[in-house]
């Protein structure tokens, strides 16, 4: 009597399979360890600037000898007086002014960066302390009564990020076979539902900003579809790679290069130089400007996302001449392999969405 026994699974391919998708996981630990620490384990002032109020020889003496002792550390100036350094704070050209005399007077804006007017406080206060007087702290564009911290904006825009990306796995994965304007019309929609949502938890959720709700919301929602577009975008050429590499632009060179926890100031000079043209800075320091110093280099950071919504726009174009060329050529059978190769990929790239 012959016993029919059914093959099993094929043990040896599937733990291919497994280790392959593993691999995801791995570079995304890599590039998070990289990215986070080397942005944030050390921080430390170079040329960070600040402002010693007075015009006289002793105001000239103990501005030199700042910047002498700090070794790049502070970029010291004098100011001729505290109206000028006020100024210059609320224009965000410095991050502190020290007014000497028999009641020092530390001059912040932490509206600026509340981490950056810490270090200079720091700085200051021993400054003080060698002329045996207490230091007197002023802050003279403080944050909203709802962002003690100061940071609030950051995380507004890790939930604003958080919710766009996202929104690219899914419409690159369970949306894959749906033709290119229906993903990017999805991606539209999407980028104006994450934006009110961060519009409601600026204002009345949490109060993290007490003026210019609706600018606050312009920016999230030119942030979030810069974002979607880009994603949806990269997904033609990237297909089940899209999550990690949308991961490591906006998320791990994203958050770092913000400037929403330390600016380039504490920051090495590779994050520093990020800050300068990545959209999340766009967008933190565009809030900022908008929100606490009167629009100051507002059109500079709303060109900054501008241009990476453009750069998203452009690789959709790009992306549906692609996939013209590709449903065009074979005819038929060609669309058939074409659409399970789709599928295929498709469960593979919502296993691997669950890494968002």
């Amino acid at each position: 009597m012959e016993v029919s026994v059914s093959a099993g699974p094929n043990t040896q391919g599937a733990l291919r399979h497994v280790l392959g998708h593993l691999l995801t996981p791995l570079l995304m630990c890599v590039g998070m360890g990289l990215a986070y620490l080397g942005a944030f384990h050390a921080p430390a002032p170079h040329d960070l600037r600040v402002d010693i109020v007075g015009s006289g020889p002793s105001a000239q003496v103990l501005a030199q000898t700042l910047q002498d002792k700090g070794a790049g550390a502070l970029d010291v100036r004098t100011v001729a007086d505290r109206e000028a350094a006020v100024a210059s704070l609320r224009e965000q050209g410095s991050f502190g002014a020290y007014v000497p005399g028999e009641k020092p007077e530390l001059l912040v804006a932490s509206a600026s960066s509340d981490t950056s007017a810490m270090a200079v406080e720091k700085i200051f206060t021993k400054v003080a302390a060698t002329q045996d007087a207490p230091l007197k702290v002023t802050d003279v564009a403080p944050v909203a009564s709802g962002d003690p911290t100061g940071q609030g904006v950051f995380f507004l825009l890790v939930a604003l990020s958080i919710g766009a990306y996202a929104s690219v796995a899914v419409i690159g994965g369970a949306g894959a076979v749906l033709p290119l304007r229906i993903r990017v019309l999805l991606a539209a929609g999407m980028s104006l539902v994450v934006s009110l949502i961060g519009t409601l938890f600026a204002g009345p959720v949490f109060h993290l900003v007490d003026q210019g709700l609706g600018g606050v919301w312009a920016m999230s929602w030119l942030y979030a579809a810069g974002i979607l577009l880009v994603g949806v975008g990269l997904h033609t050429f990237l297909r089940r790679w899209t999550t990690l590499g949308v991961m490591v632009l906006f998320v791990m060179l994203n958050f770092t290069s913000s400037g929403g926890i330390y600016r380039p100031e504490l920051q090495p000079g590779f994050f520093g130089a990020l800050h300068t043209f990545w959209n999340g800075a766009g967008f933190v320091e565009g809030v900022r400007g908008h929100v606490y110093f009167g629009g100051h280099a507002l059109g500079g950071h709303v060109l900054v996302l501008t241009l990476w919504f453009l750069a998203g726009a452009a690789l959709v174009v790009a992306a549906g001449v692609v996939e013209g060329r590709r449903n065009g050529a074979g005819g038929a059978t060609h669309a058939v392999e074409a659409k399970a190769e789709r599928e295929k990929e498709t469960e593979e790239e919502m296993e691997e969405a669950v890494a968002v």
